[in-house]
């Protein structure tokens, strides 16, 4: 093989090499971005998990949090309950009967 074969061999391995390495890179970043965005944990080079480091105050916020999704959650039954009852009250029959009878009174006598 001459010389110029060879520059010009790596002239095309060269670029090649460093177009699939930087789209390996990229692919790895964008994965963990991923990963760290929606909660996962990350992996570590011999494949260990790697937690991200959490404080008193994370530990705090998420308790508070979970004692108001409760709360709410019980709120929204009553509502759900009372609706319920209200709408049994509108589609009972007895309802309209007492609306027709009170507009029957409210008739003007001729």
């Amino acid at each position: 093989m001459s010389p110029e074969q060879v520059l010009q061999l790596l002239g095309i391995v060269v670029p090649a090499a460093a177009i699939i390495i930087a789209t390996i890179t990229g692919g790895v970043i964008y994965s963990n971005r991923l990963k760290i965005k929606n909660g996962y944990p990350l992996s570590g080079a011999w494949g260990q998990a790697v937690y991200p480091k959490t404080t008193s105050e994370d530990g705090e916020r998420i308790k508070l949090l979970s004692q108001e999704n409760a709360q709410l959650r019980a709120e929204l039954g009553s509502v759900k309950d009372r609706l319920g009852n209200v709408e049994r009250i509108v589609t009972d029959s007895g309802y309209g009967l007492t609306n027709q009878i009170e507009a029957l009174r409210e008739l003007p006598k001729n």
